[in-house]
């Protein structure tokens, strides 16, 4: 899978520099020039990471993170910019942001900054390719085959979302997943399906695997945030 980073810079000069160097290191790039075009495209696209200027036209990189950070917890915001107080570094780090370097900056300590986060932002889905098989309770699931054996011994053949979506939430057992971390590494770039859509995927991993579905021990839906896989 390809990393995507949007990059938030209306130096044009710059962000052309950054682009390219991010483009020769493997990276897709997409790129806003101001605060409400970042936001817009962070809503409507995925990205592994976001790099963000403060002082931007429209709407400032602080406004910007903080926005972005009311529906997406996940993808790793650095801030790159010239304004680099320490109360500048604070306020961004306290807003979200999980980096801040400041301009005039070393590219090759950008280029290892971002290739760190963009790693963090994979951990979850990276990992779990190792995984082969899972035992939880009477059920288990071959992650080569496809198939598993739920309650009753019943075998099913489940299908490439269902596979990715288990390891995903068996990789991060104990742990809330978010939607958003469900959907990008789940259905990828350029599929929106909706909650719903995801809701109907844990709906039927009760179906197969819950000895009770209305009192579910594996599979858990929390309120407003993500789901979560437990197993002792």
């Amino acid at each position: 899978m390809i990393s995507r980073i949007l990059l938030v810079e209306d130096e044009e000069h710059l962000q052309e520099a950054i682009k390219l160097n991010l483009e020769l290191e493997g990276f897709e790039v997409e790129v806003a020039d101001t605060g409400t075009a970042a936001i817009r495209k962070a809503e409507t696209q995925r990205f592994n990471l976001i790099i963000l200027d403060v002082m931007l036209p429209e709407l400032d990189g602080f406004a910007v993170c903080e926005k972005i950070r009311l529906h997406d917890t996940d993808t790793p915001i650095i801030f790159l910019t010239a304004k680099d107080t320490s109360q500048d570094r604070v306020n961004g780090l306290r807003l979200g942001a999980d980096d801040y370097l400041a301009k005039p900056f070393n590219l090759e300590e950008l280029l290892l900054r971002v290739k760190v986060l963009v790693k963090h932002s994979m951990k979850g889905t990276q990992e779990s390719k190792d995984l082969k098989t899972y035992k939880f309770g009477d059920n288990e699931v071959n992650f080569i085959t496809y198939k598993a054996k739920g309650i009753g011994g019943k075998e099913y053949e489940l299908t490439k979302k269902e596979i990715s979506l288990l390891k995903l939430l068996i990789d991060r057992q104990n742990s809330v997943v978010s939607r958003q971390h469900i959907l990008q590494y789940v259905w990828g770039y350029d599929v929106y399906p909706s909650t719903r859509t995801i809701d109907n995927f844990i709906l039927a991993f009760r179906k197969y695997f819950e000895k009770d579905a209305r009192n579910p021990e594996f599979f858990h839906s929390i309120r407003g945030v993500g789901y979560k896989f437990t197993a002792n």
